[in-house]
């Protein structure tokens, strides 16, 4: 060929085939949705192939487009690896920015970070704290480097990997009638006892509800939201309910006896990821800050 293939349209073709339109790949790759239709047309043009079939139903590829849509792959990889590579060599110490969700960037990410410091004085590091949806978001939007998120479910669409896990414990102002019990409380009788959660989106919410869902129960009708664990630590040892939260989070109220954990009859654990974009393998200092994250979640587990 005497030219490349325009890697934009290789780009809103692969999203094509994994959105089912053109509308839907318009929103994936940020492009006007018939300038999504005239990209292909011209890829159809230049290979000479016909690569989706159109219809008032949406867009499918045809036979042609599937085999080229998994060349597109290899080579929006590699385009990024390069891109990736690049980038990391032309910014000398460079920076990186971390978006964690609450749990994680209260009681693991400053430890995580002075140890990256340590072996990297020169980094400029910027966090940014909010929920395990919003986390998603960041990296998607392309604000942060890396992130850290809880919940049951792999994100779709970034790399990931698991860096340790995390209990939810049932928490309750000291003297509260639940912490006199002399057996476990069910979980379906949560919904008897007004709760105080975080909000929709959190990793906390998300791992709460998959748990209720998974034995058949609905998801919580909270008297109160609250948009960090601090606020929902504070709501409870007021008495404004009771509340699930990791116990990463609560372990210095529970030392000084400003909450108190009620024993339930199941256990609640999740999983805490790194998330990030770009090559399956991380580079440079995201990679040295999961070596860190890695290290100290086995040195947890071997207490």
């Amino acid at each position: 060929m005497a030219t490349w293939p325009d890697l934009a349209a290789i780009e809103a073709l692969v999203a094509v085939a994994d959105h089912g339109s053109l509308a839907a790949a318009a929103r994936a790759t940020g492009m006007a949705q018939p300038n999504v239709s005239r990209s292909i047309a011209r890829l159809e043009r230049r290979f000479g192939l016909s690569l989706i079939h159109r219809s008032t139903t949406g867009a499918t590829l045809t036979p042609q487009g599937l085999v080229v849509v998994e060349w597109s792959r290899q080579l929006l990889d590699a385009a990024r690896r390069l891109a990736d590579g690049v980038t990391a060599l032309g910014t000398g110490p460079g920076s990186l920015a971390v978006a964690a969700s609450h749990t994680v960037a209260e009681n693991l990410v400053p430890g995580w970070i002075g140890a990256l410091r340590r072996e990297h004085p020169d980094l400029r590091i910027r966090t940014e704290v909010c929920n395990s949806t919003e986390v998603i978001g960041a990296l998607q939007a392309g604000r942060c480097d890396v992130g850290f998120i809880e919940g049951p479910d792999a994100p779709g669409g970034l790399n990931h990997r698991v860096v340790g896990h995390d209990e939810l414990v049932l928490v309750a102002p000291p003297g509260h009638p639940l912490t006199h019990r002399t057996e476990p409380l069910p979980i379906d009788e949560l919904a008897h006892w007004p709760l105080v959660t975080r909000e929709a989106g959190s990793g906390t919410r998300v791992a709460l509800d998959h748990a209720l869902e998974q034995r058949g129960l609905p998801p919580v009708r909270p008297v109160q939201e609250a948009g960090s664990n601090a606020t929902v630590r504070v709501a409870v040892a007021s008495g404004a309910g009771l509340a699930v939260l990791s116990a990463l989070a609560v372990a210095s109220m529970i030392d000084t006896d400003t909450l108190a954990v009620v024993p339930m009859n199941v256990t609640l654990r999740r999983e805490l990821r790194a998330v990030w974009p770009g090559p399956a393998q991380p580079l440079g200092s995201v990679a040295d800050l999961l070596a860190i994250a890695g290290r100290r979640a086995a040195g947890r587990s071997g207490a």
